[in-house]
């Protein structure tokens, strides 16, 4: 039999708990602790809607008279993702948690329970404050559509590279034909080509370059729809030199379709890796590289930056004064990318506000 506690009413009624949530494929595991940091109770919910309602009741039931502080949520945007839209919906407050201390995890052992727990935990102790992704508009969009774009670039490249690799082996009469062609000879050279003396090697290489040309349209319709989406919901940043379709979609896909969550310029440098890490000692002073951060932000990032060092006058004279006072290539581009970090966030921003003012307006107008 299982021992109960009688807590005074008063306790009951003045209680505030905090659930941590570790979230799986097919169930979450939630555990409550209070806000003295005792632990309540755990539990399994199914991951569906159903899953999702007897949680919150689980959690308003446990807080009796009092009242959920807050939901810390693993996972919000893979297994997660169900669960936290759920809660903000029902006006709660869902904070992202990152995956455990691996240090403590061997100190104290691994289980979904124990997960949870110390998920509720950090939210309790400050460790945890991130504002989840809402993850149900436009730029939502934008990360579905660039996932498709970038797998179907890599097997592009994989095609490529396979027909070079096969036109290495085939019989001599056919390899000189393809041999020295640019890329797009190439293509088009082996997709017309017809059964002979060496069926299967033109088979094989047709196929390849046939797949190619097809991944390559894939690649041109995910790119149109890219660039009307970034054009339409971010205009002010589309404008930016540097800035194409794909730079400004990484850019969105960072911020999310709530891009007040990230709070600041700064906030959003650390985010993408280009914020300064202090590598000084005795009479040297200087920063070095992040090796942080979201790394095909970063990219995006170093692409544009390095755009504008060779059309962008400003950024040009810039390179060529700090240069001058002995900064190296790459600390040149480290202090760039921090710069381009502030311009984006603003643009962002200024997008951003934009489309809040006709919903804010909308509002005031109906009360």
């Amino acid at each position: 039999m299982t021992s109960m506690t009688v807590e005074p009413r008063e306790a009951v009624a003045s209680r505030q708990i905090i659930v941590g949530v570790d979230t799986h494929k097919y169930a979450h595991v939630p555990v409550a602790v209070d806000h003295l940091g005792a632990r309540l109770a755990a539990r399994h919910v199914a991951a569906n809607r159903e899953g999702y309602a007897q949680l919150e009741a689980w959690a308003a039931a446990l807080a009796g008279g009092g009242r959920v502080i807050a939901y810390g949520v693993e996972g919000t945007g893979s297994y997660g993702v169900g669960l936290a839209s759920f809660l903000r919906r029902g006006g709660h407050r869902v904070v992202e948690v990152n995956r455990g201390d691996r240090r403590g995890r061997r100190s104290n052992g691994k289980s979904d329970t124990l997960d949870a727990e110390a998920a509720a935990r950090a939210v309790l102790g400050g460790q945890a404050v991130a504002t989840p992704k809402s993850a149900d508009g436009t730029a939502e969009m934008i990360r579905q559509i660039k996932i498709a774009r970038d797998t179907a670039r890599k097997a592009r490249t994989s095609a490529m590279i396979t027909l070079k690799a096969l036109i290495v082996t085939v019989p001599a009469e056919l390899r000189e034909q393809l041999a020295g062609l640019s890329d797009k000879v190439l293509i088009e050279r082996c997709a017309s080509l017809r059964p002979g003396a060496v069926t299967s090697a033109k088979h094989a290489l047709r196929t390849l370059a046939k797949r190619y040309r097809a991944l390559d349209t894939e690649i041109a319709d995910h790119d149109t729809i890219l660039d009307d989406l970034t054009r339409s919901h971010a205009p002010t940043l589309r404008e930016a030199l540097g800035i194409g379709a794909d730079t400004a979609a990484e850019m969105l896909i960072v911020f999310g379709d709530n891009p007040d969550r990230v709070r600041s310029e700064a906030a959003f440098a650390k985010l993408c890796g280009t914020s300064p890490i202090p590598a000084s000692s005795g009479l040297t002073n200087r920063h070095r590289l992040s090796r942080a951060g979201h790394r095909e932000a970063n990219a995006a990032l170093y692409r544009t930056v390095i755009v504008r060092m060779r059309f962008h006058q400003p950024t040009t004279d810039y390179v060529t004064r700090r240069s001058a006072e002995g900064l190296s290539k790459r600390d040149i581009i480290r202090c760039l990318k921090r710069y381009l970090a502030r311009e984006v966030y603003q643009r962002v921003m200024t997008d951003h506000h934009a489309r809040q003012r006709p919903q804010a307006q909308a509002i005031h107008a109906k009360s």
